[in-house]
């Protein structure tokens, strides 16, 4: 289905405040990217490293607020 020649310009109130917020602010991508890095983007983790923590973690009781009498 093709569109007619008046809905092919069209853009989103949303698409327009994106095109605005990169014109105003030309460096946010790369400083989303390099706080993606930061959060989200680790080396991995070598076998026995994961083996340590898995061994090192204390069981959690189930209702953690519900004191042992």
């Amino acid at each position: 289905m093709k569109l007619s020649k008046q809905h092919s310009m069209y853009e989103s109130d949303h698409t327009l405040f994106i095109k605005s917020l990169r014109e105003q602010k030309p460096g946010l991508e790369q400083r989303q990217r390099e706080g993606r890095s930061l959060l989200w983007d680790k080396e991995p983790t070598a076998l026995s490293e994961q083996d340590r923590v898995r061994a090192s973690t204390v069981k959690q009781q189930a209702y953690v607020y519900q004191n042992k009498l």
